[in-house]
C-alpha cells in the first residue's frame, strides 16, 4: 500500500479509538481555527487516591467536564513537575508517571494513554516571548495530571502537553507567564492548573483522612484565597508570602499553590467564577477548586 492509498484508507475510517486520535493530531499540526474562550480550571488533585476512588471530588470533576465544551488539547500546569527553566512535553505518547509510593498496587496499575502534542507544544513556545520554553521528551503526564483528566475525560481521547513550573521563580513570574497563555484558550485548549490552594503534608492528621476537616489556619488561608479569588483582586495571591501565618502554613512550599496563579492570570474582566470542591480534608489541605468562564 502506497502513501496515497494509506491515505484513502484512513480518511474512510470511522473516527474512533486510534482513528479518531489521528484525527485531533492532525487538526493540532495546521494552524487551529478562533473558538470561543475555552474556560480555565484550577483542580484541587489532593491524595492520588482519587484517581482510583469514587467521593464527592471527583464526581465534580466530572460534572466540570460535561460543563464545558470538549477541548481540541489540554495544557496542564501541574505541582508535580519542577524544573529549572520552563518546559513543555513535546512526545507524541506521554507516558503515565507513578510518582508516588507508598499506595496499593491497583493505582500504580493505572494507565492513562493520552496522545501528547508536539505540535501544541512548538506552538506554545513560540507563544511564549518572554523567556525561553525548552521541548520536553523525557518527562510524561505525572499524577498532577492524569489523576484528575482521567476523570474528565475518561476515554484518553484528548491530547495533552504539561507545563512545568519554574521553582527558582516567585508568584508574579508565574502569574506573567500565565497571561502569555491566553491566546490557546481562543484555539480550544483546556488550560488546567492541577494542585492544592492549602497543602502541608507535615500537619496532617491522619485519623481526619477521609473526613471534611480543616484546622483553623487551614480554613482562615483557604477562605481569604477564596475572598480574593472572588472579587478578583489578584495581588495577594501573587504576594502569597506576606499574608501572615496561616497562608505560610497554608503553603509550606509553593509547587501545590502556583498553579492557581496560572489559572488566574488567564480570568478575563468579566468572567463568571466557579467555586466547588470547597472542603477541607484531614485537616490541612483543602480540595478547592475553581472554573472560570
Amino acid at each position: 500500500m502506497n502513501r496515497k492509498q494509506f491515505l484513502q484508507t484512513l480518511a474512510a475510517l470511522p473516527l474512533t479509538g486510534a482513528a479518531a486520535k489521528v484525527g485531533i493530531l492532525g487538526k493540532l499540526a495546521e494552524p487551529l481555527e478562533n473558538t470561543a474562550p475555552m474556560p480555565v480550571l484550577f483542580l484541587g488533585h489532593g491524595s492520588p487516591m482519587n484517581a482510583i476512588e469514587e467521593n464527592e471530588f471527583v464526581a465534580n470533576f466530572r460534572k466540570v467536564a460535561k460543563e464545558i465544551p470538549k477541548p481540541n488539547a489540554i495544557l496542564c500546569i501541574s505541582a508535580h513537575w519542577e524544573t529549572r527553566g520552563t518546559f513543555v512535553t513535546a512526545m507524541k505518547n506521554p507516558p503515565t508517571i507513578h510518582d508516588f509510593g507508598g499506595f496499593p498496587k491497583p493505582l500504580f496499575d493505572v494507565q492513562y494513554p493520552a496522545p501528547g502534542s508536539p505540535e501544541l507544544a512548538q506552538q506554545t513556545k513560540e507563544l511564549i516571548k518572554s523567556v525561553n520554553i525548552g521541548l520536553d521528551e523525557h518527562w510524561g503526564l505525572d499524577h498532577g495530571a492524569w489523576s484528575v483528566i482521567k476523570h474528565l475525560y475518561p476515554k484518553a481521547d484528548v491530547p495533552i502537553i504539561q507545563f512545568s513550573i519554574d521553582y527558582t521563580k516567585g508568584g508574579q513570574y508565574h502569574y506573567d507567564l500565565g497571561k502569555e497563555l491566553a491566546a490557546l484558550r481562543k484555539k480550544g485548549i483546556l488550560i488546567i492548573g492541577s494542585g492544592n490552594m492549602v497543602h502541608n503534608l507535615g500537619k496532617m492528621d491522619w485519623k481526619y483522612i477521609h473526613d471534611t476537616y480543616g484546622f483553623d489556619w487551614a480554613l482562615e488561608a483557604n477562605n481569604k484565597m477564596m475572598g480574593y479569588i472572588k472579587s478578583g483582586d489578584h495581588k495577594p495571591l501573587i504576594n502569597f508570602k506576606s499574608q501572615g501565618k496561616s497562608w505560610d502554613l497554608a503553603i509550606p512550599s509553593p509547587e501545590h499553590y502556583l498553579p492557581l496563579l496560572y489559572t488566574m492570570a488567564l480570568k478575563g474582566a468579566n468572567e463568571k467564577v466557579t467555586i466547588f470542591n470547597d472542603k477541607p480534608v484531614a485537616g490541612s489541605l483543602t480540595m478547592t477548586s475553581v472554573k472560570i468562564g
